[in-house]
């Protein structure tokens, strides 16, 4: 990249036609360029304000999407370019030698929607510098004016007279004259030319400190806005495919939903979530035993302690580990083994009861951490190819359900209204846990596929009927689901001898909902 200052008496005295564009560019980069501007209204009004105030304002504007859109931007030289566009040169050399430009270009390469939003993110500290470069752009189109025009001050020759007989013979040749008039005039034009572009030069150096500070500040808000958008996007699980396939009017309205939405501020959150979730679906170990809980003897290899595969290692040993191993006494880690993995939908039951809008440790919403932990779970029966279902409850005659069909793409729009929708009222176990169990037998019935697994997510506590603990326990077994309980910041819902417990097979208390571990094992179940 070749920034060096632009040397005016390097320049020739031949007018060679230059460059407006700072950054080399072909046909399909200046067509993503249009149809950027042409999809953006935020773009759009930034050219027209600029371009009504600077004079090619428009050129800069393209010239700082194509160094963020290019895969290997490339300046050209200065010498290169046409004088007027000196100072969009140093404009665009200062932004692209920012440290923090490559953290701009890893989010933008390739993709216009990004290097949109990244000029839009520069457009503040772009004005000042056009502002404090007025005087130096100035200068620099009057050297512009005087390169292209350094013939006008000349006197042109006076037309030559015809030959006759009333000519005087001895009389001076009135052309000679013109043209060392008008060669003298033009040595003068290009020193007057020369003399503008060293004004330029000189105007553009005084400003080329001011100019780097605003571009690493300009950068550095392009650097934050793009990486907060892609981990907003990641964060609801909107993948670099899916972004390359939405049309640019539909990216934007969902950036600005996701941004001013009622979990906007629990993003991080939410993609911890998903991360921790993802994470433990790569630590996940097909057909393990489950938790151990000490050593017994028997002769299953796979789960033998090290201690008695040393005695392999002593050839006076072998046979002892040989007839231990046939009388079936092997120490082996034991464990409380888990049913694997279920196969039927995973449904996630979560209260939107007035008291799960109240914040709990560490400042997070108690319905923020359990619709987070909701669309980890999507994720991994997505991972696991299995239908996921979400319930939110509220009092008995208030509840919504979504349903992800394994076998369908998912929606984004219809996750946010999952994650968004908040119901308020008292609280009933009742209402959600009878849909769920229909749900699940429905699906038994129309697929055969049985355990099905219900996480239920909570701060209260409710009483149930008997009767309908009866039918509850009868469907539990015949469909084989399991239950797994979260009282979230709710230590009086998880005791032993609660409602929730009783109805659960796996209850667990969450009360540090700033910590996603917390329910790491929950995934390794599910």
């Amino acid at each position: 990249m070749d920034t060096r200052p632009y040397d005016p008496d390097e320049a020739p005295d031949a007018v060679p036609r230059r460059h407006t564009g700072t950054v080399v560019a072909d046909r399909y980069d200046r067509m993503a360029w249009r149809d950027t501007c042409e999809q953006s209204a935020a773009l759009r009004e930034l050219v027209t304000e600029l371009s009504a105030r600077h004079e090619h304002a428009a050129d800069l504007l393209a010239d700082v999407f194509l160094a963020a859109y290019k895969h290997a931007p490339r300046l050209r030289s200065p010498a290169e370019m046409s004088p007027s566009r000196l100072v969009n040169h140093h404009i665009v050399g200062a932004l692209m030698e920012s440290p923090e430009f490559t953290g701009v270009r890893r989010e933008t390469a390739g993709d216009p929607y990004a290097a949109a939003v990244a000029v839009l993110a520069q457009a503040t500290e772009l004005r000042r510098i056009l502002e404090n470069t007025h005087d130096a752009h100035e200068r620099a189109l009057r050297a512009e004016t005087a390169r292209w025009n350094p013939g006008d001050a000349a006197p042109r020759p006076p037309a030559a007279e015809a030959d006759g007989p009333d000519a005087a013979p001895d009389s001076p040749d009135p052309g000679t004259d013109a043209r060392t008039s008008t060669a003298d005039a033009e040595r003068a034009a290009r020193s007057e030319a020369r003399q503008a572009a060293r004004d330029a030069a000189r105007a553009l150096a005084e400003a080329a400190p001011g100019i780097r500070a605003a571009a690493r500040n300009a950068t550095a808000n392009a650097a934050r806005a793009v990486a907060e958008e892609a981990a907003l996007m990641r964060a609801w699980g909107v993948g670099p495919g899916e972004l390359e396939r939405m049309p640019y009017d539909r990216r934007a309205r969902l950036a600005e939903r996701l941004r001013t939405g009622g979990l906007a501020r629990w993003a991080e959150l939410i993609g911890r979530f998903r991360e921790m979730a993802a994470g433990e679906r790569a630590r996940k170990v097909e057909n393990a035993t489950g938790e151990l809980v000490g050593v017994t003897l028997g002769d299953d290899l796979s789960r033998i302690i090290p201690s008695e595969l040393a005695n392999l290692g002593l050839p006076e040993l072998r046979a002892v580990f040989a007839a231990r191993y046939a009388a079936g006494e092997l120490m082996l880690y034991d464990s409380r083994g888990e049913r694997p993995t279920g196969r039927g939908a995973v449904i996630a039951c979560i209260d939107t009861s007035h008291s799960m809008y109240v914040t709990g440790p560490g400042g997070v919403p108690r319905e923020a951490w359990a619709k987070a932990c909701a669309l980890a779970l999507l994720d991994q029966a997505r991972h696991a190819k299995r239908d996921f279902v979400g319930i939110l409850f509220a009092a008995a005659d208030k509840l919504r359900v979504f349903r992800f069909p394994a076998g369908e793409p998912v929606d984004i729009d219809r996750v946010i209204d999952f994650a968004e929708t908040f119901l308020g009222g008292g609280t009933s176990y009742q209402r959600p846990l009878t849909e769920a169990r229909d749900i699940l037998a429905a699906e038994f019935a129309d697929t055969a596929r049985a355990r099905g697994d219900i996480v239920m997510l909570t701060d209260d506590e409710c009483e149930v009927t008997e009767e309908w603990t009866r039918d509850w326990n009868e469907a539990r077994t015949r469909l084989g689901f399991r239950v797994f309980g979260l009282a979230v910041d709710a230590p009086r819902a998880a005791r032993t001898d609660s409602v929730l417990e009783a109805l659960c097979d796996n209850l667990r208390s969450i009360e540090d909902l700033t910590d996603v571990r917390t329910a790491a094992d929950l995934f390794r179940l599910i």
